[in-house]
């Protein structure tokens, strides 16, 4: 039985493994910031050594891409700082270490799905600061611990692109979304049910990165067309391109991710994006 931490347990990703953990047998600890501050190393250090932590899932992170640009200092402590003092931690107690980070580590500029060790490039705050965290960990290198990264993530828990969609749909005749961004939602809970999975098959003397999508290729404006489609809503979507819809943070215009890796290494099916869509909407009760 393993006594687990998952930080940032309130974000849609810790919310999913806390619904799903409940039919585990394992001890879980869910923190969020006010419960434990992973800025702090010695608020974690004896967080670990009072519950005797022996498996770390880190959820947590700066995730308002746009904000990071002016608050660049409370982005580096979350996604750099917080990670690397988890990595220190995990190396020193021989602790499991799972870590998500993001597809915009990657600068969008490649002509094929990115793979775990394609060139980084980050445009953006935000991916500058987790590829920092990356890099944090790759020094210190912890044994049976991982990086999974992940891309437009949505859930039934948060705020996210399908639940604005889902908002704006019932309320404006039409929806401006862009199209000429392009790469793969990811199912909050299709990535904690894999997380939960393969947590006690980790066994690598040296870290190792993944990535994890759903399966296919799309663009922002295809994927808000199925989400209007699929819950019934009377709204035309139509397609812009990006500099229609100016934001302060730039992003990747293509981000697709390479899954071969953990398919093989773990042996394991990832599901169609169109179908954990329609898991997540008839969850929200929104599919019609």
């Amino acid at each position: 039985m393993l006594n687990i931490l998952v930080t940032g347990a309130n974000g849609q990703l810790g919310s999913e493994i806390t619904e799903l953990s409940k039919t585990l047998e394992d001890n879980f600890f869910f923190t969020d910031y006010d419960t434990l501050d992973i800025t702090d190393c010695d608020a974690i250090e004896s967080f670990v050594n009072t519950n005797q932590i022996d498996t770390i899932i880190n959820c947590a992170a700066y995730t308002a891409v746009d904000k990071a640009e002016e608050d660049e200092e409370k982005a580096d402590k979350l996604n750099h700082l917080a990670v690397k003092y988890l990595a220190n931690i995990s190396k020193a107690k021989e602790i499991k270490l799972i870590h998500i980070s993001t597809d915009y580590v990657f600068d969008g500029k490649n002509y094929r799905p990115y793979k775990e060790e394609d060139a980084t490039n980050p445009p953006s705050i935000y991916g500058k600061t987790k590829l920092a965290g990356e890099k944090a960990f790759l020094e210190i290198s912890p044994q049976n611990s991982l990086i999974i990264r992940t891309s437009w993530v949505y859930s039934s828990f948060g705020a996210n692109f399908v639940k604005t969609m889902l908002k704006y749909g019932k309320e404006k005749d039409e929806l401006r979304v862009i199209y000429d961004q392009v790469g793969t939602p990811t199912y909050a809970r299709d990535l904690a049910q894999l997380i939960l999975d393969i947590t006690p098959k980790i066994q690598n003397s040296k870290f190792k990165i993944y990535h994890y999508s759903n399966e296919g290729v799309l663009s922002w404006y295809d994927f808000a067309k199925e989400i209007i489609k699929m819950a019934k809503i009377e709204c035309e979507v139509v397609p812009i391109e990006s500099f229609e819809y100016p934001v302060p943070a730039p992003r990747p215009h293509y981000s697709l991710l390479n899954k071969a890796k953990i398919k093989k290494e773990f042996d394991i099916t990832i599901p169609f994006w169109k179908d954990s869509l329609r898991e997540c909407l008839i969850k929200m009760g929104e599919k019609r």
